[in-house]
């Protein structure tokens, strides 16, 4: 897809397919503006009988049969005091999805850019479109054609303010599509030595280092509590270690991502409503850390360098599997009483924390899919994220406030640790019903050296959605990239 910025006048512009958004209040305007455009003499009856007004998320498609424009698709972008940019996101979203699949003609898009930063605006917009054409057909027989707009023009935008903002969309737009292709993808194909395949790609492509850690090695390293996981399936784990390396490097992050690439849920085997049959996305959290890697390594940023770690393995059953009951110890010498199996994923990201600890990182950041408290507590919409550093909460609040991606700071309630202890063991895996998803960050930090910043992002909730929503068809969101490369770019060091 090719997006590009033209500063000519909508009169001016030549396409088949048009975009308009429409503020609150200014309806006699864009009649009047359109009017001159296109012979449609009812152009006017139309919006009244559709009773279009310009309002938030409204919109109203209307085809032609004569002169060059031949569809508009009017988008409201509600009042002009209340306009944000996300808002401009949402209204190229709903625009994009008028498209008809299979239609290849020129597609413009017509906003009020003037009220913004126009290079924010450019990325934005642009941003939206491609990543909401995006459908993943490659495992279909007969797949049914997907959006194919091939050329994009933004109207009316001074072409070298919003041409740099331009560039950048395709490198963090590819990230986010591997990270939906990583989720959507079957457990039977992307199994933890694909994913570390995946991985190996990324290195040879982009020039990432890359150590993959097979079986013995992770015993060398003690990784007593992921290896206790991967135990009860056939297929080996990989641990997967990447790394981005600047000419110059004044700070160093690490980006931890949960790699259940499916999550039977063990011996405490997932039944009724616990949808067994989504599980292939419990490596969401490692879907956008490789995402992440995939955008990263292309846009280069300046100075930082940067860890992508994923402890990848299956949670299944046979006879070496792990059992409920079990004390597994992990590599910083910590023991854990597994009182449920299918609370794993902690079990795995408590060794991968450790070996990014010993990397001696300024920040460390984990995704995972982690609870469905999480869910319960803020929907399918938006990620927690739980830190006790105030300026790492700072930072990545705004890095996804700026991609749009829902986020919000949860407790860190020291006296919750009580529903983790264990009479026999240093630690139990998981702790009482109420407060699950804080008792869950609470574990998550025995496993961090205090002196450095940590945060944890659950995206049980935002990984996946069941309908249309925003920029994401309905499947996998590749949730968290474009906040992991926001962070990463504008915010890269953690201040002592």
């Amino acid at each position: 897809m090719q997006i590009s910025a033209i500063s000519k006048e909508i009169n001016e512009w030549s396409g088949s397919l048009l975009i308009a958004g429409v503020l609150e209040g200014t309806i006699e305007n864009q009649l009047h503006l359109f009017n001159t455009l296109i012979k449609d003499t009812y152009l006017s009856q139309k919006f009244n009988d559709a009773k279009f007004e310009g309002k938030k998320n409204q919109k109203l498609s209307i085809e032609f049969i004569e002169g060059t424009i031949k569809k508009i698709v009017f988008v409201g972008l509600g009042k002009a005091e209340n306009l944000l940019i996300d808002d401009l996101r949402k209204a190229a979203s709903i625009g994009t999805r008028q498209v008809s699949p299979g239609y290849e003609a020129k597609l413009g898009i017509f906003f009020p850019w003037d009220a913004f930063d126009q290079s924010s605006a450019a990325f934005a917009v642009g941003e939206a479109v491609r990543l909401t054409s995006f459908k993943d057909i490659r495992f279909k027989s007969d797949p049914k054609e997907s959006i194919q707009i091939k050329e994009v023009e933004l109207i009316g935008l001074d072409v070298k303010l919003a041409g740099i903002a331009i560039a950048e969309i395709n490198p963090i737009c590819e990230g986010v599509k591997l990270a939906r292709e990583l989720v959507a993808a079957p457990p039977n194909f992307l199994t933890p030595s694909q994913l570390a395949k995946e991985a190996e790609k990324l290195a040879i492509e982009f020039g990432l280092d890359l150590k993959i850690l097979d079986q013995k090695e992770c015993e060398k390293e003690g990784m007593g509590a992921y290896l206790a996981v991967a135990k009860g399936s056939d297929l080996k784990p990989s641990f997967i270690h990447l790394k981005y390396s600047p000419k110059i490097t004044k700070n160093k992050i690490v980006l931890i991502g949960k790699g259940l690439t499916f999550d039977s849920g063990g011996y405490n085997l997932k039944v009724g409503a616990s949808q067994i049959e989504k599980m292939k996305y419990d490596m969401g959290g490692s879907a956008s850390v490789l995402g992440a890697a995939r955008a990263i390594a292309e846009l280069k940023p300046i100075n930082t360098e940067v860890h992508f770690i994923v402890a990848a393995c299956e949670n299944m059953i046979n006879g070496s599997a792990l059992h409920p009951g079990d004390i597994v110890k992990a590599s910083n010498g910590k023991t854990i009483e597994v009182n449920n199996t299918d609370a794993e994923g902690r079990l795995t990201l408590a060794d991968a924390l450790v070996y990014a600890c010993k990397l001696q990182p300024d920040a460390i950041v984990d995704l995972a899919t982690l609870t469905g408290a999480c869910v319960i507590a803020l929907g399918d919409e938006i990620a927690g994220l739980w830190t006790d550093n105030d300026q790492l909460s700072e930072q990545l609040i705004s890095a996804a406030n700026k991609a749009g991606e829902g986020i919000w700071r949860m407790p860190m309630q020291d006296s919750y640790k009580a529903g983790i202890k264990s009479s026999i063991a240093d630690l139990q895996n998981t702790g009482p019903r109420p407060g699950g998803s804080i008792t869950a960050a609470l574990f998550l930090k025995e496993f961090v050296k205090s002196s450095i910043p940590w945060a944890h992002i659950d995206i049980a909730g935002t990984c996946w959605t069941e309908k249309d929503r925003d920029l994401t068809p309905k499947g996998a969101t590749g949730y968290g990239v474009r906040t992991l490369v926001n962070w990463i770019r504008e915010f890269n060091f953690i201040s002592n």
